[in-house]
């Protein structure tokens, strides 16, 4: 029996939606209409755990779980040793710098020495400014990111969008882009060479419905 981790939250019903049209569950409410952790498919001989976003690359990384799905942002930032296997083409969005309405700041470039940055992704943003030769100070939080520049926490924030109403709403206003995400189907290092046949058919499956 495999074992896929799936990500509980927004994420779910859409990856439901992919799983049942690439007829690798029998239908999308098999674990919609389940408050349990962990459900087993014994037709389709699969086992399904349902975990926070966060800890799907974990559960891969340690073989708790043969495949997982994540978005991007989160594969990057957790840094797990996975094979990131095909992009699904869900959860679109992408992770961008934004500031308040009222700075004068217009492009990242512009963000002085050692910039205060709030964001979720810590090593992202380090990353990121690093490569824009800027020294930020990451200001770690964990909700409600647009608040730091509009109370002086910050002079930016590193976050992701869908459409970007959400930081026009908050008085903010978006100055650059860190990169495009997408859900991504990942794959256990072990797992993939043991039972890679049963893993490339999920694969392909999934590949004949994926639209990117």
């Amino acid at each position: 029996m495999l074992t896929i981790a799936l990500p509980k939250g927004r994420l779910m019903d859409k990856v439901l939606e992919l799983l049942a049209e690439a007829q690798i569950i029998d239908s999308k409410e098999l674990c919609e209409q389940s408050r349990k952790l962990i459900i087993e498919d014994p037709k389709a001989n699969f086992r399904y755990i349902l975990a926070k976003p966060i800890d799907v690359p974990t559960y891969v990384e340690h073989g708790v779980a043969d495949l997982g799905v994540v978005g991007k942002d989160i594969l990057i930032e957790s840094e797990r040793l996975v094979y990131e296997l095909m992009d699904l083409g869900i959860g679109k969005c992408r992770m961008i710098v934004a500031v308040s309405d009222q700075s004068n700041l217009n492009e990242v470039k512009e963000l002085g020495f050692s910039a205060k940055v709030a964001t979720k992704y810590p090593n992202i943003t380090t990353s990121f400014f690093r490569s824009h030769g800027i020294q930020s100070e990451i200001i770690e939080l964990n909700g409600s990111i647009e608040l730091a520049p509009l109370v002086g926490l910050a002079d930016a924030i590193v976050d992701i969008t869908e459409t970007g109403t959400t930081i026009r709403e908050n008085g903010l206003r978006i100055i650059g882009e860190v990169f495009p995400i997408s859900a991504r189907l990942i794959a256990n290092h072990v797992s993939y060479k043991l039972h890679y046949k049963k893993l490339q058919d999920i694969q392909e499956k999934l590949e004949g419905v994926v639209q990117c």
